[in-house]
C-alpha cells in the first residue's frame, strides 16, 4: 500500500497533509504547468479557501523538499499561469514511489512517496490545524501528545513542522508532550501561519493566542512562555485570569531592551544592536546570523549556530525578522504583571547574556504568586545534552502536578 509520505535523503519529513497533497499533485502532473484553480479544485475539493491557502501550502512544500520561492529549483512559479514541479523524476513500477532527485553540491536529495501523512508514532505525532484572527490572519496551531493540556505561547522563532527536525527544538517538544497534550502555534508572520499580515504588534500576538485558545476548545489550562513569548503569556494571563491555571516563564522578561534601558549608554547600545540586526537580517549576512545565534546558544558549536541560522531563514522572511526584533525591543508588560493571579514558575539560566538574569528577578518581583528557579547554564535555549535540561523538566513536572 502506498505510504503517502515525504522522504528526504532517506529520512521521513513531517509535513502538513494539505501541503503534501499539493506536492504529490504537482509531481504527478510534472509534465505541465498546473493552474491555481486546478489546485484548488483537486487538492481542496469543495472546501472554500482563498488563494492564500495555496501560497501557504506551497511555501510549506518547498521548505520540506529544500526549495524556496526565490530559488525555485524544484517547484517553479509560472507568472499568471500556475506552478510546475521541474526536478528530474523517476516513476517506479507497482506500488513504489515516484522519486524526485535534486542535488545542491553533492549531498542533498529529495524523495517524494505518494500515500498516508500520519508520520511517526509517539511524541512526534501531531495534528496541525488553522484558525483565523479577527483581522483575517491565518494562524497555524498543532497538538501532540495526550493527557491534560499545556499551551505554549509562540516565540522567536517557530515552525510547527520543521521544529521536529532540528536539535534546537525537538527535545523541547518531546519533553513537554511526555505527560501532556502540548498545544503550540506559529505566530503571525512565521512558520505555517500567514507571512503577509496587516499588522504585527504585541497586542496582535496576545489576540492570536486568544484565537488559538478558542479554536482548540480550551477552558482552563497551564500556559508556557519562552523568551518574548513569556511577555505574551503574562499579558494573556492578566487579561484572562479565569483561563490560566498556572504560568511557566522561561528566559523571559517584562520589558524589552529599549524600554528597560536606564542610561544613555544602554539606550545607545540597544539602538546599535537593533540597527545591526536590521542590516544583518535584511541582507541575511552569514557572519551576523552566526553571532546572533551564538547569543541564544553561547555554549553551542559553530555547527549549532549555523543550524539555528538555517532554521530561522526557513521560519520567516528577512522583512518579518526585522519587524519582530523591533517589536521585541519595545515590549512592556511591567504595568500588568501584578494582575496575574495564578501560581507562576519563573525559570532562567543563571549566566545567560541574551536576557540577563536581572529580568527574571524583575518578573518574580512583579508577579505576586511566583517563584524563581535558576539553572546552571549560559544558554538562552536549553540543549538536550546539558544537565540543566533534566533539571528544567523536573521543576516543570513538579510544578504542574501540584
Amino acid at each position: 500500500m502506498a505510504r503517502h509520505q515525504l522522504v528526504r535523503a532517506g529520512t521521513p519529513v513531517r509535513i502538513e497533509p494539505r501541503a503534501l497533497n499539493l506536492l504529490h499533485y504537482l509531481v504527478e502532473h510534472r509534465d505541465r504547468v498546473v493552474s491555481k484553480s486546478e489546485l484548488l479544485d483537486e487538492v481542496w475539493g469543495d472546501r472554500y479557501v482563498s488563494e492564500a491557502a495555496i501560497t501557504t501550502a506551497l511555501r510549506t512544500a518547498r521548505l520540506a523538499v529544500g526549495d524556496t520561492g526565490s530559488a525555485q529549483q524544484l517547484i517553479r512559479t509560472v507568472h499568471r499561469l500556475g506552478y510546475q514541479f521541474t526536478a528530474p523524476t523517476t516513476a517506479l513500477d507497482g506500488a513504489g514511489p515516484a522519486v524526485s532527485e535534486h542535488r545542491a553540491g553533492s549531498e542533498r536529495s529529495s524523495d517524494v512517496e505518494p500515500a498516508t501523512a500520519d508520520g511517526p508514532s509517539g511524541a512526534d505525532r501531531q495534528t496541525i490545524r488553522f484558525c483565523q484572527a479577527d483581522d483575517g490572519t491565518r494562524i497555524a496551531y498543532a497538538s501532540v501528545g495526550s493527557g491534560p493540556p499545556l499551551l505554549k505561547a509562540a516565540n522567536w522563532m517557530t515552525h510547527l513542522d520543521l521544529e521536529w527536525t532540528v536539535p534546537l527544538w525537538s527535545h523541547w517538544l518531546r519533553g513537554l508532550a511526555r505527560n501532556h497534550r502540548l498545544i503550540r502555534y506559529d505566530e503571525r508572520g512565521c512558520g505555517l501561519s500567514d507571512w503577509v499580515v496587516p499588522s504585527c504588534t504585541f497586542d496582535d500576538w496576545v489576540d492570536d493566542l486568544d484565537s488559538v485558545v478558542e479554536a482548540a476548545g480550551l477552558d482552563r489550562f497551564p500556559l508556557l512562555g519562552i523568551s518574548q513569548g513569556a511577555a505574551v503569556a503574562v499579558a494573556y494571563a492578566a487579561r484572562r485570569p479565569e483561563r490560566v491555571s498556572r504560568l511557566i516563564l522561561v528566559g523571559g522578561y517584562a520589558r524589552g531592551r529599549q524600554i528597560r534601558a536606564t542610561s544613555e549608554a544602554e539606550l545607545e547600545k540597544a539602538a546599535l544592536d537593533l540597527a545591526l540586526a536590521r542590516v544583518g537580517w535584511r541582507d541575511q549576512d552569514p557572519g551576523f546570523l552566526r553571532v546572533f545565534a551564538s547569543q541564544f546558544l553561547p555554549e553551542g558549536t559553530v555547527e549549532d549556530w549555523d543550524a539555528f541560522a538555517a532554521f530561522q531563514r526557513k521560519a520567516t522572511s528577512p522583512a518579518n525578522g526585522v519587524r519582530f526584533l523591533e517589536e521585541f525591543a519595545a515590549i512592556d508588560v511591567s504595568g500588568v504583571a501584578h494582575q496575574v493571579k495564578c501560581p507562576t514558575l519563573i525559570v532562567h539560566s543563571r549566566d545567560e547574556t541574551r536576557v540577563p538574569v536581572s529580568q527574571a528577578l524583575e518578573l518574580t518581583a512583579l508577579i505576586p504568586d511566583s517563584r524563581l528557579v535558576l539553572l546552571d547554564s549560559r544558554n538562552h535555549l536549553l540543549t538536550a545534552s546539558e544537565p540543566s535540561w533534566d533539571d528544567f523538566l523536573s521543576h516543570v513536572g513538579t510544578f504542574l502536578a501540584q
